[in-house]
């Protein structure tokens, strides 16, 4: 069974850092106005399409390491664990520094870490960090280390800027051609971390009781990228589609594992694509869409930071309360799915104000 359960794992923190320079989906259809007049497409087509009006960006050329450091940081500092209770720390983004060293070492050093703290990347497409909580959940559970800390940075610029550049620059292309570019424009920037400790050492007693994990590689091929950075194809209807699928058969076995159903998920937290794949996924698992906390319109599909992300900024807005089961329900290219369920007891930080009230903030941003 593609299953686990943990009896000793609590959540204690999960911190995020978001670019301060915002990118509209109108600006960059700006930037594209050879493209669009040559083909003819209308104005607003890429927020009209993808419910994504904006996205940020890291200051050009600064390394993941940079803020992963501040993010994990920040999380370390939260949960109020000291430095040498820390005994692994999983580097998770696609994003990394240079193909070696790992950038997980960069992130240790600069955190100043002790040196029997194990230390390595994961990738995984938009699942690395979710990853790291598994592996590094295990090694709790195991009494190998009692804390650890998986952390990325996710940034977009090289991505957003060179698929633009190549579109603008390819006279023959049709509409149909432009169509694997698609997904491309629609990526953001963000970073999270988040902290696991042993539950002797928890302060929060959120535990992480296990969860889910299922793959059909048959859809590797869906979604592919040249280099970290550089270009992504992608048959975003089709992965949509299998994407969807594959949560659908994981997520009962999800719900076996915990011995939860439906009703009992107070709220979720799922992998930030887009509208459509968000009200499918939802409508999918048979969920509502109020208990769920969604970014995708403001900060864009931020890879394997996305779902933490989007669980960072729920919990500071006071998404989540006490006695709240959650399910964290992670898709990836590939294609995979990991989906965690969490008992929810307590955030160490207080929520600066209400969901209702970031819900005009953000509808205040979105006017010209």
């Amino acid at each position: 069974m593609a299953e686990m359960q943990f009896q000793n794992v609590c959540l204690e923190t999960i911190c995020c850092s978001l670019p301060q320079e915002v990118v509209t989906s109108a600006q960059i259809e700006a930037r594209l106005e050879p493209l669009y007049r040559r083909l003819r497409l209308p104005e607003g087509r890429l927020e009209m399409m993808s419910g994504i009006r904006q996205r940020r960006f890291w200051p050009r050329g600064m390394p993941p390491s940079e803020k992963s450091i501040e993010t994990a940081e920040k999380a370390i500092r939260l949960a109020g664990i000291e430095p040498c209770q820390i005994g692994a720390l999983v580097h998770g983004s696609v994003c990394r520094d240079f193909l070696e060293p790992a950038t997980a070492c960069s992130v240790h050093h600069g955190l100043g870490l002790d040196r029997d703290c194990l230390v390595y990347d994961v990738s995984n497409a938009c699942l690395g960090l979710l990853n790291g909580i598994i592996q590094v959940a295990c090694m709790i559970e195991l009494g190998q280390i009692r804390a650890g800390v998986v952390v990325g940075t996710e940034s977009s610029r090289n991505l957003v800027e060179t698929t633009i550049e190549r579109l603008n620059a390819q006279a023959a292309l049709s509409r149909n051609d432009i169509k694997p570019a698609f997904a491309s424009l629609t990526i953001g920037s963000a970073s999270a971390a988040v902290v696991l400790a042993d539950r002797e050492l928890s302060r929060t007693g959120n535990r992480l009781l296990g969860g889910a994990f299922r793959t059909n590689t048959d859809g590797c091929r869906l979604c592919q990228s040249e280099g970290l950075t550089e270009f992504m194809a992608t048959d975003s209807e089709a992965l949509l589609r299998e994407g969807v699928a594959v949560a659908k058969e994981t997520f009962e076995q999800f719900l076996d594992c915990v011995g939860w159903d439906r009703r009992c998920l107070a709220k979720t937290f799922c992998h930030q694509v887009g509208r459509a794949h968000h009200r499918l996924m939802l409508e999918a698992l048979g969920l509502d869409p109020a208990i769920d906390f969604a970014t995708f319109d403001w900060l864009g599909n931020t890879g394997s930071a996305a779902l933490p992300t989007s669980a960072a900024l729920g919990i500071e807005q006071g998404h989540l309360q006490r006695g709240d089961r959650v399910g964290l329900l992670g898709i990836g290219s590939g294609i995979n799915v990991v989906m965690l369920a969490v008992d929810w007891q307590r955030s160490l930080v207080r929520p600066e104000h209400p969901v209702s009230d970031l819900r005009l903030c953000k509808a205040e941003e979105a006017k010209p």
